[in-house]
């Protein structure tokens, strides 16, 4: 313990002393202006029909590197399944044994009628990021989280057989995969046409209302049903593998 005590020093206090430096030198809120704030800020609401700076950011000056993180959160969960994946020892646990396991789990009635009524709100809370992504704060990624949270409710307010239901693996990764096809699709036809890739090349719409700002608009629904898949296989992943290791 000591060892790995004066090991996390080492490392640690050197690097909460640069952190405290560059803080130290940050301008304050609002005060910071930037060549390339300007050009974003010039760019978001004349030419892209946008009210959010940071997802025209996202979706449209720098969409190549977030067509690289949705290929990171792919191979983040195609390592989870490799690692967690069913082996035939798994599926020798009796079914009964594991509904008794998970029984024990909820018992309580007010989490389960709790559970059951956040379901639609969560699920329209989801909805409601993802789609206003080019307007407020929110967007794909943090909509797509918000959307796998109706499936943990799920899972705590329902009984085994509609959980198991509504979460089998392989259409949720068949969705996935589209919709990672599908974020790429847009790089590849804008390079078609002429312009770079993830480039802005569908009707910008009306400035404020939901179907503005064009691409930025259906990438944002495209990432956020990318993420929301690939939360709930990993949801799914970690909790099958506490049922094993509880029916072990």
């Amino acid at each position: 313990m000591k060892a790995r005590a004066a090991l996390f020093g080492v490392g640690a206090v050197p690097a909460a002393a640069v952190l405290a430096w560059g803080l130290g030198g940050l301008r304050g809120f609002g005060h910071v202006h930037t060549a390339y704030a300007d050009a974003v800020v010039a760019l978001t609401e004349p030419a892209r029909h946008a009210t959010n700076a940071i997802t025209t950011v996202v979706m449209d000056v720098r969409a190549v590197d977030t067509a690289s993180e949705e290929l990171l959160l792919l191979a983040a969960v195609v390592g989870v399944l490799l690692v967690l994946r069913i082996t035939p020892r798994d599926r020798e646990v009796a079914p009964r044994r594991r509904l008794e396991s998970r029984a024990n789990v909820r018992e309580s009635s007010a989490v389960v009628a709790t559970c059951r009524a956040l379901l639609a709100p969560a699920a329209l809370l989801g909805i409601y990021v993802v789609m206003h992504g080019q307007l407020t704060p929110g967007g794909g990624f943090q909509g797509g989280v918000l959307l796998a949270v109706p499936s943990v409710l799920v899972y705590l307010g329902t009984r085994d057989q509609t959980y198991e239901r509504f979460h089998d693996s392989p259409p949720w990764e068949i969705v996935q995969a589209i919709a990672i096809c599908v974020f790429l699709g847009f790089g590849y036809v804008a390079l078609a046409r002429g312009d770079g890739f993830l480039g802005d090349f569908l009707p910008l719409g009306v400035t404020g209302t939901v179907y503005s700002s064009g691409t930025i608009e259906a990438l944002n629904v495209v990432a956020g049903i990318a993420v929301d898949t690939a939360i709930v296989l990993l949801a799914v992943a970690f909790l099958g593998q506490l049922n094993r290791v509880r029916d072990a």
